[in-house]
């Protein structure tokens, strides 16, 4: 098979894929003919074929896709009006700190907030697909570990962690302002609420780490997965 079928091929399924492809599927659909090292190569050829059109085709944290960019957004939505789901401030601020901070327990989220997370907050996020427990704290009551998973870099367009916007220590009022900014305006285009559900003065003297860190001091769940790249 030469470079131009093979990229056809290509082509044609990440087309008609509903969700990313990793790099393993692509390979078996050329029955072993062609090593993952070429399909890489010939990924990045394809993407480069498509640039200055209205879709593009990019490398995400689950796999290849194409998708609209990012600039047609608006234009696109006027054939789905709908309203996307509506997330508090509080939510996108705990949210914020999982993805700077993790793998975090609601103590540690809560010590950044200065005020109490509720449990239908992580649930909210982890329904969403964004966030999961990947172990337990060696620590009194073993609390939850949380840390982001593929999906949220998938819904944000990104493929690894240190991708996300870079913080400089205290953000001051707006914390989190670079990604509730991608959040918002990205690929998975979501909608604030104009009322937090935080307590007054939440937010304020807000300080992040931009490398995430794994402490000694996990235990990992039996079955879980780390999302992290």
């Amino acid at each position: 098979m030469n470079t131009l079928e093979a990229k056809r091929v290509l082509e044609a399924a990440l087309l008609c894929a509903q969700q990313p492809l990793p790099l393993r599927e692509l390979t078996a659909l050329f029955d072993e003919q062609i090593d993952g090292h070429s399909i890489q190569l010939l990924l990045e050829e394809l993407a480069q074929d498509w640039q200055g059109r209205g879709v593009e085709l990019v490398s995400l944290a689950t796999g290849w896709r194409f998708q609209s960019r990012a600039d047609l957004r608006d234009v696109l939505e006027r054939l789905h009006p709908e309203k996307p789901a509506r997330y508090s401030r509080a939510a996108m601020e705990t949210l914020a700190i999982i993805a700077y901070r993790q793998p975090v327990t609601r103590g540690d989220i809560e010590d950044i907030r200065g005020v109490t997370v509720s449990g239908p907050i992580i649930k909210q996020l982890e329904d969403r697909g964004w966030v999961e427990a990947i172990g337990t704290r060696e620590a009194p009551g073993r609390p939850a570990l949380y840390a982001t998973t593929r999906q949220f870099l998938d819904d944000l367009g990104l493929s690894r962690l240190d991708e996300l916007p870079a913080l400089d220590g205290a953000m001051g009022a707006e914390p989190t302002a670079d990604l509730l900014a991608r959040l918002s305006d990205g690929q998975g285009a979501l909608e604030l609420d104009s009322v937090s559900d935080s307590a007054p003065g939440s937010g304020a003297d807000f300080a992040v780490a931009a490398a995430p860190g794994t402490p000694d001091d996990v235990t990992p769940q039996a079955e879980s997965t780390n999302p992290r790249p």
